[in-house]
């Protein structure tokens, strides 16, 4: 079995179940008979410094830009940092810069979207981002094809999702596109989750 490391991006102001709720489906999910667990969760901060996430949630990061290991499933969070502090960041546009041409899948859950279309990434393709920021995304990069009303966006390597929750319906998708639909409700049944695949 291929065990995929899942890296998900960490800073201040992140919103919360942006990359709590991923963690937790990625974490959970294991396969039928051998029981192993086919992803590895770390999250990763530019610095690795304790973060402060949305409301006063503190979270230490496993790893930072210099150290973190060969990632091959990034998430990209979002909520008031990513929105406002973050793409006004170099180093974190550069770091998501690389990452494309490092990983298998890129993705990013809420405003995460505006940080993907921020390091071009988005340009020419069809994404999404939560309900109350699609005008801003669809404003600011015109080169992207902004999808509303929808849960997330696949684009193959690159996949996007709307608000908050939305990231967990991502992560779903994505298990099902890697290890097939049976794998990806049964990890939804532990959760106490519905989905649609």
């Amino acid at each position: 079995m291929q065990q995929r490391t899942v890296g998900i991006l960490l800073f201040n102001d992140v919103e919360v179940l942006d990359f709590a709720g991923p963690f937790e489906v990625f974490s959970v999910a294991t396969l039928p008979i051998s029981n192993e667990k086919p992803f590895i969760v770390k999250t990763i901060s530019e610095n690795g410094d304790l973060v402060t996430a949305r409301n006063g949630l503190k979270v230490f990061p496993d790893y930072s830009f210099d150290n973190h290991p060969s990632l091959d499933i990034v998430i990209i969070p979002g909520g008031y940092g990513a929105e406002q502090i973050e793409i006004n960041n170099p180093t974190i546009i550069e770091w998501i810069k690389t990452q494309q041409s490092r990983t298998e899948f890129l993705t990013s859950v809420c405003t995460g979207a505006l940080l993907l279309a921020k390091a071009g990434i988005l340009d020419g393709r069809k994404a999404t981002t939560h309900w109350m920021d699609v005008d801003r995304l669809k404003h600011e990069f015109p080169k992207v094809s902004v999808q509303r009303d929808v849960k997330f966006v696949d684009e193959g390597s690159i996949i996007t999702s709307g608000g908050i929750s939305a990231g967990i319906n991502m992560s779903f998708h994505l298990i099902s596109r890697l290890h097939g639909k049976d794998v990806a409700e049964d990890t939804a049944k532990r959760m106490e989750y519905e989905i649609k695949l």
